[in-house]
Parts: structure tokens; C-alpha cells; sequence
């Protein structure tokens, strides 16, 4: 028997997730995302993904959440802020601030987790899958279809009195629901990110060239960064923050209170020779349960070494 009136549902839902921490949950109606197709397409074509080759994949199911996941009604679309309370120091190389802490895709799917057990405890035998950046979907666009932000000339989601500084998250539910409507706009003729980059990688107003992004060489890559590039990374060794620090609504970003996102005090505490003396074992505990581990231990110093010489 229900618990919630199917009148409440939508509301229900929206406060369970505030109920989890999340910054905002938005709700829209799962299909096609037609704007969006020939954009991937032209961005694929023109190899903008680099060696990130597993973004070929799935086209059709990356552009209709009913392919990915059969009987999927509602897209919910939730924002989890991650801005710090502490950024490394000056004379320092930089992480990027997403991965200070525990790393996201568990944090986040435990309160996804909790969140569709809420839902089937309260509204009924509902299916739903939760992803979190692991999957062929396109959370920027339904979050922004759900009316949480709006799609920036960075590519990342802005919003008004939040910036960009969070993380996005989906439960896609065979559940109808209440759907949010898209906000408007609000870059206007600012162009902070793309002349703040030191790549060039945002090549046009909300056109992002992935294989000349910092993250990208930082992250993505296995091979060796090119040489060409030396002196350009702005002592980015993990990720890149540029053009999100320099966006104006960025100023409005306030701190998390999620204590699992809190760093370890030596990343706050390191100079350039802490991290040009890394070891292993001092990797292994400041990165401990970390995003960073992506890079493994010799992907790290690898970057390190880029930016010293």
C-alpha cells in the first residue's frame, strides 16, 4: 500500500533528495533528447573526444534513456555541490577541487541508493537505476531539460545562485512524474572561459575539444603528454578548474557539507618539492578512497614531472 498519495509523488521525491544533501532535483520526462543528437554527432565527427574512444559508443542509447534503461518514464536530475571550504596553497600543483576528497561515484550512488529505496518504500514497486558519470548518459543535458541550470559556453551546467562547482547525478524510474521545464540562458556576451584557457580547448561559445583539455592530458591520457604543451598547464596536475574559477556565477558558490568530500590536510598543506618527492606510500594515504587513483601512482608523477621541467 502506498504511503504517498500519487498527487505528492514529485514532492515527495524532491525532499527525500534535500533530505540526502543534494544541492537541487530536477524531474523530466524521459525520450529522445532531439536538440542534442546532431551536437554529439559534429563533436564525435570532428574528433573532439580524442582517445576517449568509449564515447563512440552507445550513440543511441547516450541521446534515449528508454534504449539504455526499457520503461523508463522520469529522468531525476540531482546536483550535489562539491566547492571546498579550503583550496591548496599558492606555491603548489593543483588538483582539481571535485577530487579533494572520497571519490564521487561512490558517494554519490550509497545516496542514489537510499534515495530509490525511499521511493519504493513509500510509492511502490518502482524500478530504477542510478548512474553517476559511469554511464552512456548525458547529464548535463538532463539536468538542464529538468530546468537545474542551463548549459554554459564552458559546457559545464551553470546555475544563477550556485555556479558550477557540483556534481551531476541521475535515477532514471519507470514512475510518471511532475516534469520541470528548462531556465533560460545567463552567459550573455561574457567569454571569461574561453579566453582564460590556456589550451584553447574551449574552441567555440559551448564547443569543448576534450582532447585539448587539461583534464583530458591529466586524466584521460596513458601515453606521454606532447611536448608542445610544456609550459601551458598552469601547474594543473590533476584535472583543471580555469574556467570554472574565472566564471562570474561562480562567485556564488558556497562551501559543501559533506564531510566524506573534505580533503586530506597534507593535499592542503603540500608545496611543489612535497609533490616532486611524492612516494608511493604518501600517494596511496593523502589519495586514499580518491578520484585521483585514476591516474594510478605513475600516471601522477608523470604529470608532475610535465609541469617541473
Amino acid at each position: 500500500m502506498n504511503s504517498i498519495p500519487k498527487s505528492n509523488y514529485t514532492q515527495y521525491i524532491k525532499d527525500e533528495a534535500q533530505r540526502l544533501g543534494f544541492l537541487s532535483c530536477g524531474i523530466s520526462k524521459a525520450g529522445f533528447l532531439e536538440a542534442e543528437a546532431p551536437r554529439l554527432e559534429s563533436w564525435l565527427k570532428q574528433n573532439h573526444n580524442g582517445k576517449m574512444s568509449y564515447m563512440e559508443n552507445h550513440f543511441d542509447k547516450r541521446l534515449d534513456p528508454t534504449k539504455l534503461v526499457e520503461g523508463t518514464k522520469s529522468i531525476i536530475s540531482l546536483l550535489l555541490n562539491y566547492f571546498p571550504n579550503q583550496i591548496q596553497k599558492e606555491n603548489s600543483y593543483k588538483i582539481s577541487k571535485y577530487a579533494y576528497g572520497q571519490d564521487y561515484h561512490f558517494v554519490i550512488k550509497d545516496k542514489l541508493k537510499e534515495l530509490l529505496y525511499a521511493i519504493q518504500s513509500n510509492i511502490g514497486a518502482i524500478n530504477g537505476r542510478a548512474f553517476v558519470d559511469s554511464a552512456p548518459v548525458l547529464d548535463k543535458a538532463w539536468a538542464a531539460k529538468s530546468g537545474l541550470g542551463w548549459i554554459g559556453k564552458n559546457s559545464n551546467l551553470l546555475t544563477q545562485k550556485v555556479g558550477s562547482f557540483y556534481f551531476i547525478a541521475e535515477l532514471f524510474v519507470d514512475l510518471e512524474l511532475e516534469y520541470d521545464t528548462s531556465v533560460t540562458n545567463h552567459c550573455g556576451s561574457c567569454t571569461a572561459c574561453l579566453d582564460a584557457c590556456p589550451t584553447s580547448a574551449i574552441v567555440a561559445p559551448y564547443v569543448v575539444d576534450g582532447s585539448k583539455c587539461i583534464s583530458y592530458f591529466t586524466i584521460e591520457l596513458k601515453e606521454n603528454l606532447p611536448s608542445s604543451l610544456k609550459g601551458t598547464f598552469k601547474d594543473w596536475a590533476f584535472g583543471c578548474d580555469i574556467c570554472q574559477d574565472v566564471c562570474p556565477w561562480n562567485r556564488f558558490s558556497k562551501s559543501h557539507n559533506e564531510p566524506l568530500f573534505d580533503p586530506n590536510p597534507e593535499l592542503l598543506s603540500f608545496s611543489k618539492t612535497d609533490w616532486e618527492e611524492i612516494t608511493e606510500a604518501t600517494f596511496a594515504a593523502v589519495f586514499k578512497n580518491s578520484a585521483v587513483n585514476r591516474t594510478k601512482f605513475d600516471g601522477f608523477k608523470r604529470n608532475i614531472t610535465f609541469l617541473k621541467s
